[in-house]
């Protein structure tokens, strides 16, 4: 290849590379201007899950009232009981109960975590947050309706852990995803959009 030849195909690459870089911005202002529909949250997808009291609880129990939805495991060692005492105090300082905002956990652990599992652990926190159950496939299915990760650490023994999506989902009246709180984040934050979620 001649230095006139390689300088030609080097400016080549170098237009290739720059298109490249156009095409990837115009995707991410195309995402900035109109994000998704059910962008992190609520996919429309339907699930099937138990609450810890026998019912059946789907996407359509979303309706009724603004909720505060969990995933997480009875074993987690630190988000998630960070993250029900910090709902506790949310409510507490927008003096709201349950019948104006939902807290649901559901859990990511079905190996371990029956309803009677389940339903002791959220009473140390609130016997009325929701608990939701369900089989391994029920579970992969509610997992796919809120796009949550949550994969087990094999360690061998009954005290593994579960890495998984922290953030809650905010999710108003009728059903629709309104964005998410994520873990650690500032209470007065996290106050104002469950505040803008009720309508308060």
């Amino acid at each position: 290849m001649t230095g006139n030849s390689s300088h030609t195909f080097a400016r080549f690459r170098l237009i290739l590379w720059g298109l490249v870089v156009v095409a990837a911005l115009g995707a991410t202002m195309l995402f900035v201007l109109k994000p998704p529909a059910n962008p992190l949250g609520v996919t429309g997808r339907p699930f099937a899950l138990e609450t810890t009291t026998g019912e059946a609880f789907t996407q359509a129990d979303l309706k009724g009232a603004p909720s505060l939805v969990f995933f997480g495991y009875t074993f987690c060692p630190d988000v998630c009981p960070t993250t029900l005492a910090e709902t506790a105090v949310w409510r507490q300082e927008l003096g709201v109960d349950h019948a104006d905002l939902r807290t649901i956990f559901v859990t990511v652990d079905p190996e371990r975590d029956t309803k009677e599992v389940l339903a002791e652990y959220l009473g140390g926190f609130d016997p009325a947050v929701i608990g939701l159950v369900g089989t391994p496939e029920q579970t992969e299915a509610a997992k796919a309706a809120f796009g949550v990760m949550s994969e087990k650490v094999d360690s061998g023994d009954k005290f593994y852990l579960v890495n998984h999506t922290a953030s809650v989902f905010l999710i108003n009246k009728d059903g629709g995803f309104e964005g998410t709180i994520s873990y650690g984040e500032a209470k007065d934050t996290a106050v104002a959009k469950i505040k803008r979620l009720i309508g308060g």
